[in-house]
C-alpha cells in the first residue's frame, strides 16, 4: 500500500484505532505548542519574563514540528499492518501471495 492512501486508514478496525490513537497524539502536541506560544506571549509583556517567553517560544516551534512526525509515523504504521482482501485493489494479490 501507499502512503498518505485514505482508503488504508479504514481498511480494518486495527487501522481504524491506529488512526484514532494518533490523531489524539497529534492533537495533543497542537494544543500544547500553541498553549507554549500564548504562555510565551504574555511572558514577553513583562522585562523579566522575556528569556522565559522565548524558551517557550522555542518548545512550541518544536512542538509543531513534531507535528507532521506524528503524522508520518501513522502513514508508516499504516502501511506495516495486514489489509483484509476486501479492501484491496481489483487485481492486487494479497501480501502473502505477492511475496512468493
Amino acid at each position: 500500500m501507499k502512503l498518505f492512501d485514505q482508503t488504508l486508514r479504514r481498511a480494518s478496525p486495527d487501522h481504524a484505532e491506529l488512526v484514532r490513537k494518533y490523531e489524539l497524539y497529534r492533537t495533543l502536541v497542537e494544543f500544547f505548542a500553541a498553549l507554549m506560544f500564548i504562555i510565551g506571549s504574555i511572558f514577553f509583556f513583562y522585562q523579566s519574563l522575556v528569556f522565559a517567553g522565548t524558551w517557550l517560544f522555542l518548545i512550541g516551534s518544536i512542538l509543531f514540528a513534531v507535528r507532521p512526525t506524528v503524522r508520518l509515523a501513522l502513514e508508516l504504521r499504516l502501511t506495516q499492518l495486514p489489509v483484509p482482501d476486501e479492501f484491496r485493489p481489483y487485481g492486487s494479490l494479497p501480501e502473502a501471495s505477492a511475496k512468493k
